[in-house]
């Protein structure tokens, strides 16, 4: 009873949260709006320039609610390895878009296939060598996968 009665508190007490956007960052942000605007289909909500170079720019997807921000790397600092972060964008007609993709000249790591957990991915590195899952989950999205061997 005492473990039932701390749960019930504590999702009483937790705020109701709501993912905002992550934020990318770029040694190049006209090189990964070149990616994410003109490749990945999103749209400039605003963007930033200091001293005539862009520095900042964020977009939203066509759709949802969540955004992504993309900040020009402090000078000196560097990009953490590219198997540090990957971003996940959902499609559903994931196939037809790596085509197109595919024939702007993007490269993939990975062709759209079927994973073990039941969802469809195909993966590729933005400009900065992070890398992107585009998947499709469907109504799987919200469930708890069932490992296929």
């Amino acid at each position: 009873m005492e473990k039932d009665s701390k749960a019930g508190r504590a999702k009483a007490l937790a705020p109701a949260l709501e993912f905002n956007h992550a934020m990318i960052y770029s040694r190049d942000v006209d090189r990964a709006l070149n990616f994410y605007r003109d490749r990945l289909g999103f749209k400039v909500i605003e963007d930033m320039e200091y001293h005539g170079r862009r520095v900042y720019a964020r977009l939203r997807p066509r759709k949802g609610t969540a955004t992504i921000a993309i900040h020009l790397l402090e000078p000196g600092a560097t990009l953490p390895a590219s198997d540090a972060i990957r971003l996940y964008f959902e499609v559903k007609n994931l196939r037809a878009l790596c085509a197109t993709l595919e024939k702007a000249g993007v490269t993939f790591s990975q062709l759209p296939k079927p994973m073990p957990w039941g969802w469809e991915h195909a993966y590729l590195n933005d400009p900065d060598g992070h890398e992107v899952s585009l998947y499709w989950a469907g109504d799987k999205r919200f469930r708890k996968s069932k490992i296929r061997s």
